[in-house]
């Protein structure tokens, strides 16, 4: 099967955690925690080192900042916290908040700690190993989850300030450009006519809800035998957007080529149960009361522009010897692909 729980990998010497001085931390914050602690490291991701954490009161999760000189705004481990303390009281499926430190004489840098969520971990959008029936339940569950969150009040959750007014895609264009630019290693032709073309084309913005930033199948911890998202991961990319912005995100899935993450183009339909891109629009519309998507084709092109800027910001994280997996560099060669297929989207759209 390709369902597992995460797995974790030995800790590398650079990402060890001061035991005696976590453990007294989680002794003063965490309700009910009990030591002693072992602690061994997630494998995969490489913005936010996160660790599984076992003691004789349960397992626990703990993400923190990566060390080293790190762009602005980013890894903001203290965002992730408050959006999931938000959202925990709603019942919307995430991890129990547990508690945040931004004290770096603890472990030397910001984290917190939440629980773990016992269930399957999926990786392969295609679901190779799984009947029509039961992808068609995934999908349909990945959906509902999705436009769960964006039905949420995000006010009542005490999250009206989580993200700042006006236009999202606005914003985002530009904070995406600023990375970009911040984390720039070399000229790109494909990003200097992206730059250009989204700036001067950003749709307007007619909801407002909670944005995950990061969609998609590989960040969320599924029930182990239910068709049902028990915890939606991942929340660094967060604030508060047009929903349009993880919907499309979420739909690149369909545009995207198997790759043994989350792309399914080609395997759609009866045949597979997993549903055609229309299909997840209906149902999604129909869950948010919405009559209808506009053209997606400017949405695929942000969605890939932004990937890019996030890939290089790895790239760059290379070059400067802090990322914190080995995936970082065959990542980093993903930049130029990324930037061909954003400015591809953009010639559909209209550019």
């Amino acid at each position: 099967m390709d369902d597992f729980a995460p797995q974790t990998i030995a800790v590398p010497e650079k990402d060890r955690l001061d035991e005696t001085a976590l453990t007294a931390w989680m002794v003063a914050n965490v309700e009910g925690f009990v030591g002693p602690l072992t602690y061994a490291k997630f494998a995969g991701g490489q913005s936010n080192p996160t660790f599984k954490i076992e003691s004789p009161s349960g397992t626990y999760v703990l993400r923190r900042k990566p060390m080293g000189v790190l762009l602005p705004s980013a890894h903001a481990v203290d965002r992730e916290y408050r959006v999931i303390a938000g959202l925990y009281p709603t019942g919307f499926p995430v991890a129990k908040p547990y508690g945040l430190c931004t004290d770096p004489a603890v472990i030397g840098t910001d984290f917190y700690v939440m629980g773990f969520a016992d269930g399957r971990n999926l990786w392969d959008g295609t679901l190779p190993d799984y009947t029509p029936d039961e992808r068609t339940g995934v999908y349909n569950a990945m959906c509902d989850t999705l436009a769960a969150l964006h039905n949420t009040d995000h006010v009542a959750a005490g999250l009206g300030e989580y993200g700042r007014p006006g236009n999202y895609f606005e914003r985002q264009v530009a904070r995406w450009t600023k990375q970009y630019r911040a984390s720039e290693t070399e000229p790109m032709p494909q990003v200097e006519k992206l730059i250009d073309y989204l700036g001067r084309t950003v749709p307007e913005q007619t909801r407002t809800s909670v944005v995950h930033g990061d969609f998609r199948i590989d960040n969320m911890i599924f029930h182990k035998t239910e068709p049902r998202v028990i915890a939606l991961l991942d929340w660094e990319l967060s604030t508060l957007g047009d929903p349009l912005a993880d919907f499309s995100y979420f739909l690149m899935s369909w545009v995207t080529a198997p790759e043994g993450r989350s792309g399914v183009l080609g395997h759609t339909g009866p045949e597979t149960g997993i549903p055609t891109i229309e299909a997840m629009v209906e149902r999604y519309c129909a869950a948010t009361g919405r009559d209808g998507v506009p053209d997606l084709n400017w949405y695929f092109s942000y969605n890939l522009f932004r990937l890019t800027g996030i890939v290089q910001g790895i790239k760059k994280r290379i070059v400067e010897g802090t990322a914190s997996s080995a995936q970082a560099e065959k990542s980093a060669a993903e930049v130029y692909r990324l930037a061909d297929a954003a400015w591809d989207f953009a010639v559909k759209a209209g550019a």
